[in-house]
């Protein structure tokens, strides 16, 4: 004869309190950055107190297990999530896919290379979370912050080069739209969305030009660090991409003008 399992006392089904999300998303793409992972964690962890926070780490496939790194500490502390593309590469679609994947109203952005300052994270959320700005920039050209930290003078050229050739562009003045590092609302970034070009390394400039209206913004002093682990990956490639991004937006301003009735 069958016997029936006991009855499960009623508070084993009940639910658990429910935990709430993080207040701080961070956003990592990374490529072949395996052994800046667990530094930049730490770093995380040491400076990010008085919010829940968690990384998202975006691979790209890296060869150098990269993602398994990620994993490894992710089982550690379930702060840290991966998530592992296939076939498919670009650091301003890993940042969109990796915010996308967030519920955090606020979501920062930082290269995995170490040479963004993870003690600017807290003052960041805090522009936004009380102060009412819609983006905080990591800004290596207001006072306080230097840009000494690039790889060579081609590379120095090339940012300043950009920065001037962007700020012609955007709707808000900003002194460093190039930068890689920063902090916005996650609705206005999810609003956004649509019309990102989303090609490119410079996503911040991407989501600042297809504003209708000028965000408030705020930019925050860093040091740029001299990288130590990996390479950088500007090439002609990237340039490329800046300049198809920047074509891209102002011929859809163009296109948005020309269809305007006249009065």
């Amino acid at each position: 004869m069958q016997v029936s399992p006991e009855p499960v006392p009623q508070s084993a089904h009940e639910v658990k309190t429910a935990r709430p999300g993080p207040a701080l998303s961070i956003i990592i793409p990374c490529y072949n950055e395996r052994g800046n992972i667990e530094p930049l964690f730490n770093g995380v962890a040491r400076a990010v107190t008085r919010y829940d926070w968690e990384l998202i780490f975006v691979d790209d496939s890296s060869p150098d297990g990269t993602i398994d790194e990620v994993w490894r500490l992710a089982q550690m502390d379930s702060r840290v999530r991966g998530i592992l593309r296939v076939g498919r590469r670009g650091l301003s679609s890993a940042v969109i896919e990796g915010i996308l994947s967030s519920s955090a109203p606020v979501v920062a952005v930082m290269d995995g290379d170490l040479q963004h300052d993870e003690t600017l994270l807290e003052q960041m959320a805090d522009a936004i979370t009380r102060n009412g700005y819609d983006v905080a920039i990591g800004s290596r050209h207001v006072e306080g912050g230097d840009n000494s930290g690039l790889a060579n003078s081609w590379r120095l050229f090339l940012s300043n080069a950009g920065i001037r050739l962007a700020q012609f562009c955007l709707p808000v003045r900003v002194k460093d739209p190039m930068s890689g590092f920063f902090a916005a609302r996650r609705d206005l970034f999810v609003q956004s969305v649509s019309d990102l070009s989303g090609t490119g390394f410079k996503i911040l400039l991407d989501m600042l030009m297809v504003q209708k209206t000028s965000p408030k913004v705020i930019e925050l002093p860093f040091v740029f660090r001299t990288r130590n682990v990996g390479e950088s990956k500007m090439d002609r490639k990237v340039l490329f991409q800046f300049a198809h991004m920047i074509v891209h937006h102002m011929l859809r301003k163009n296109s948005r003008v020309s269809r305007q009735p006249s009065s």
